[in-house]
């Protein structure tokens, strides 16, 4: 589903561009819904710093979940953000239910984190050589932020 634009890309890069970023955007709004159920679950004996961080993540994917869908609709296409179709179309890990304790969460988000970081970079490349350097900069920023978002997790996880 599309509409006309005047921007100056071709229907077929256009097109191009909004399945990569209509496939990040699905596995962003699941790893969006990762970090809250981290944030709403962590117990131990960091639970306040952990919760909060979980709470940062969560608001730092947001952005993500809005720039990415702006850039579809922005481009002509629909954004389809709805429970269903995220559920049908992510690429990222399920999240562990059992996830209880700080170290658990850490390691799962991260792991979600670091695939989606991945497959953003994936989608950079691809954007750029579909001729849509506007969407390969956009992806370039969240990547750039999902690396920063990362390591903040991982600090945690290793030994002193």
């Amino acid at each position: 589903m599309s509409y006309t634009s005047r921007i100056d890309l071709s229907d077929h890069v256009r097109k191009e561009a909004c399945a990569l970023l209509q496939a990040r955007l699905s596995d962003a709004l699941d790893l969006e819904a990762q970090a809250k159920q981290a944030h709403w679950n962590v117990k131990g004996p960091h639970f306040l710093q952990l919760h909060e961080l979980f709470d940062r993540l969560h608001d730092e994917i947001e952005q993500f979940v809005d720039q990415l869908a702006e850039r579809i609709t922005a481009l002509g296409h629909v954004a389809d953000g709805r429970i269903a179709t995220t559920a049908a179309a992510t690429t990222l890990y399920g999240y562990p239910l059992e996830a209880t304790g700080g170290e658990a969460h850490l390691k799962a988000i991260s792991a979600s984190l670091g695939a989606f970081g991945k497959a953003v970079r994936e989608a950079i490349d691809r954007a750029g050589t579909t001729g849509d350097a506007d969407t390969a900069d956009l992806l370039t920023q969240i990547s750039r932020e999902c690396d920063k978002q990362l390591w903040f997790l991982e600090a945690h996880l290793q030994a002193h």
